[in-house]
């Protein structure tokens, strides 16, 4: 199979340092990271919580096409969003606590229930879910 590559180059203190992180298989893009940004209520780049909300939403769509397949259906159209919390760890430092999956379907050949539950199985055999054993990852599955 494969394997992929990201870099960070980072400088300076956590409060006052910056980085830069670079998709260095794919060359798709360097983005700007800072602490500050990281924890702010609201998004003024990007952060490792979000790169994970994009990893987990790819690897599930995917994951959940095959799973759909699998089961007699045939996804036309899948929408997945993911939405990963930081918040502080009673132990110390940060803790991603939770991750809710939201995917909303189009599939020929599955009924409602199918859907579900290709959904559910989708959630706990995507690869990114498998790696992210440990935080809650939860589910809204529906049908367009």
């Amino acid at each position: 199979m494969s394997t992929r590559t990201a870099r960070t180059a980072w400088n300076g203190t956590l409060m006052e340092g910056s980085g830069q992180v670079e998709l260095t298989s794919s060359g798709a893009g360097t983005f700007d990271v800072t602490f500050p940004k990281r924890t702010a209520e609201e998004a003024d780049g990007t952060s490792p919580e979000e790169l994970i909300a994009a990893a987990h939403t790819s690897c599930y769509a995917m994951q959940l096409s095959g799973v759909i397949a699998a089961a007699g259906g045939t996804p036309v159209a899948l929408e997945v969003s993911a939405d990963v919390t930081l918040r502080p760890d009673p132990a110390g430092g940060l803790h991603i606590t939770t991750i809710a999956l939201t995917v909303r379907g189009e599939v020929e050949g599955l009924d409602e229930a199918g859907f579900l539950a290709a959904a559910e199985n989708a959630r706990t055999t995507c690869p990114v879910s498998k790696a992210l054993t440990g935080t809650e990852i939860t589910l809204a599955a529906s049908l367009a």
